[in-house]
């Protein structure tokens, strides 16, 4: 008896594009104020309610867009605490990263902000692990053609196109805020890094490990060492132009430091990234 259960490795790869699809489809919320500011100003009951309506929107999702073709109720249920947790976890990480949870804050500022953007971040993760995989496994014959067709090799040109267009496309709802500045002026030098090495990890699952929408086709996945290596390297390249272009465009560079410079560019490189690499597959597709 064959089991229906995925395995790790599947699991991983379902996971890694709920991340993408919640860090895509949120990104720009987690680095706005006013989001910041919404966690801490609203009053308990309202947050609550916040939360019922988004758990809600949640399973009604999970419901009519679930893997799954029965509709089993707890099935659905579990699938949704356990986005919201991983939406929850994904929050933390990323307002610890940019500075947005420090010591020093006040208990009601700190969980406000994360059952604010939390809710909008597990919704996004639900879309990604349905939604932005290579193949849809509810279409048999359609997984059966794709697979009997080789895949095409990567247009060097192209690619690096669609990935420009596509950092420009995400990052340009953000670079012209006062987020990007604020960020690199608060968050301490080692949390800028960190930003910049989990743009890098991001990307580079995207583009070679979790089977996202479009990778398959363009003959990403079973690329070579030296063929991932450099296809990272340029994604993140790409990026930082995109992003050191932008800012500089919005007079982000004037009468600053080198150091706040770099640190612009490396704080706007991680929404860049992922349009690098997520967005350039769904604007061609």
């Amino acid at each position: 008896m064959v089991s229906t259960h995925p395995s790790v490795n599947e699991s991983l790869k379902e996971y890694g594009r709920g991340i993408a699809g919640g860090l895509l489809f949120s990104l720009p919320m987690l680095y706005t104020m006013e989001f910041w500011w919404t966690g801490f100003i609203r009053e308990p009951a309202q947050l609550l309610i916040y939360v019922i309506v988004g758990f809600f929107l949640l399973y009604v999702y999970n419901k009519y867009a679930g893997l799954s073709p029965a509709d089993n109720f707890k099935q659905n249920l579990l699938e949704s605490i356990e986005e919201m947790g991983l939406g929850i976890l994904l929050t933390v990480f990323i307002l610890y990263i940019t500075g947005r949870l420090m010591p020093g804050m006040s208990w009601d500022e700190i969980t406000g902000k994360i059952i604010v953007e939390s809710v909008t971040v597990a919704i996004g993760i639900s879309v990604g692990k349905k939604q932005l995989g290579s193949v849809d496994p509810d279409d048999k014959e359609k997984k059966d053609q794709k697979e009997s067709q080789p895949a095409s090799p990567p247009h060097f040109f192209r690619s690096i196109n669609l990935a420009l267009c596509g950092a420009v496309l995400v990052a340009s709802n953000i670079a012209p805020t006062d987020e990007v500045a604020i960020i690199a002026m608060e968050a301490e030098p080692y949390k800028i890094f960190l930003i910049a090495v989990l743009a890098l990890g991001i990307g580079a699952a995207i583009l070679y490990y979790i089977n996202f929408k479009g990778t398959k086709k363009k003959g990403l996945i079973g690329s070579s060492r030296i063929e991932i290596v450099s296809g990272i390297f340029i994604m993140y390249a790409i990026s930082l132009l995109a992003s050191a272009f932008m800012l500089w465009f919005f007079g982000r560079f004037e009468g600053v430091s080198l150091y706040f410079i770099l640190a612009q560019i490396v704080v706007l490189s991680f929404p860049a990234s992922l349009g690098a690499s997520a967005g350039r597959f769904l604007i061609q597709d």
